[in-house]
């Protein structure tokens, strides 16, 4: 008869220790990871050593009103999330404490870092990446200056929008030019009787 030891109880599944979760909930960290790099066109890393908790909240909260996110990370599951993504040269960027910004928008990420790297001198980003290729500081600030797309959607609505009032004034107003050379028309005739 085998003896009931804990290798044995792991063994037989009977049991799920501490470890057995932490690995679970692990792999599922980078399952999940690896899912948001796959569907962000842009990643940016920082460092945020010295941030405080209130620091850190209000970032988050101002990358979810701009439509990104920001997670601090565990460098050695986010390189095992990014490995096999369109984001895979970054990984040499994830050594310290640092933290990711990715959103599907291409601009926000970039915009909510660049302006909070600029007011908190603990938040100092170190690269990124932009639809897979790698880019630098230089690249980042460049992409922040850009519009975001809803400032785009906004800008393209307006402008498809101008020509359509043009061309409803531009049609009433022969309306209006008739009914004005009627009214003076009839004025006249009234004038003359």
């Amino acid at each position: 008869m085998s003896r009931l030891t804990l290798a044995n109880i792991r063994f037989f599944n009977l049991i799920k220790t501490e470890v057995d979760v932490k690995r679970s909930e692990k792999k599922d960290f980078v399952t999940n990871l690896k899912d948001e790099f796959n569907n962000s066109s842009s990643v940016i890393v920082a460092q945020y050593s010295g941030l405080t908790v209130n620091e850190s909240e209000n970032l988050r909260k101002e990358m979810r009103a701009n439509g990104a996110k920001f997670k601090v990370t565990k460098n050695r599951l986010t390189k095992l999330a990014i490995s096999d993504t369109q984001f895979k040269d970054l990984s040499d960027l994830f050594t310290g404490p640092t933290a990711i910004a990715y959103s599907t928008d291409p601009v926000a990420p970039a915009k909510v870092a660049v302006s909070f790297e600029k007011k908190f001198e603990n938040f100092k980003i170190i690269g990124g990446g932009y639809n897979g290729e790698k880019i630098d500081n230089e690249k980042i600030n460049f992409l922040a200056k850009l519009p975001s797309l809803d400032e785009l959607r906004g800008k393209l609505i307006g402008l498809i929008s101008a020509p359509a009032q043009k061309i409803a004034l531009l049609a009433s107003e022969p309306g209006s030019q008739i009914a004005r050379l009627i009214s003076a028309k009839s004025s006249n005739s009234q004038e003359s009787n």
